[in-house]
């Protein structure tokens, strides 16, 4: 998980995956503390996580510094304002029982929301599952993949995970394996920054990526909305 400022929902957001991790029979928790100037660090280790630090605060690189110290086969990927289900786990595990998905993640809702925001969540839903394209709020992935893959792409400052997932999808291809996107469970995340920002703000940064093509997701300037630091 990685994790900036985030000391207001991060106890419960571990408290969800406390609960859900235990259908793994084997499991570690780890949080990535993103140079939060707040008690982010203390309370995952309250809550009994495994803290690495990332001086420098981009999502790419906190993804990249928790992947770096997991010792397990497998990743899962969970933003702090993000609480997976029991079920959505066991889904999970499923899939990567099956032998066939190299790297997946699942659906989202943002539970009671406004209609605008229902609607924006229903239409990535519906190009997550067309692209197979991972929300980076949850993603799992096998761990010698992602490796090879590179991990997070440290030059963007935001939609690291869809460039991520193009990526994976040539190497599942190249594999005979598979990408993923779970439904049966969505993911309960949060509409927060569409509240934090309003959606002038928030249209006027993805119109942005869109006119240059991609090229303000290489600036933290492009990406403002994204590390503001408003939780």
């Amino acid at each position: 998980m990685p994790a900036f400022n985030e000391e207001k929902v991060l106890g419960a957001s571990l408290r969800a995956i406390r609960a859900a991790m235990a259908v793994f029979e084997d499991a570690e928790l780890i949080v990535c503390d993103n140079n939060s100037t707040d008690r982010t660090a203390a309370i995952a280790r309250e809550a009994g996580a495994r803290v690495v630090f990332e001086p420098v605060n981009q999502i790419s690189r906190a993804r990249n510094a928790g992947a770096g110290a997991a010792r397990g086969d497998w990743l899962v990927f969970v933003d702090a304002d993000s609480f997976p289900s029991r079920e959505l786990f066991l889904d999970t595990k499923a899939a990567i029982a099956s032998g066939r998905p190299l790297a997946g993640g699942a659906t989202v809702t943002f539970g009671d929301t406004t209609a605008a925001a229902r609607l924006v969540v229903a239409g990535w839903n519906r190009l997550s599952r067309l692209c197979r394209w991972a929300a980076g709020s949850y993603i799992f992935c096998e761990a010698a993949a992602f490796r090879a893959a590179g991990g997070f792409s440290e030059a963007l400052y935001a939609a690291e995970e869809i460039e991520l997932f193009q990526r994976l999808k040539r190497m599942a291809r190249q594999n005979d394996r598979s990408i993923v996107i779970l439904d049966r469970h969505p993911l309960l995340s949060s509409d927060r920054r569409i509240r934090l920002s309003g959606w002038a703000a928030f249209l006027r940064y993805a119109g942005l990526a869109l006119v240059t093509g991609g090229h303000s997701l290489h600036s933290r300037r492009g990406c403002e909305i994204w590390y503001d630091g408003r939780r």
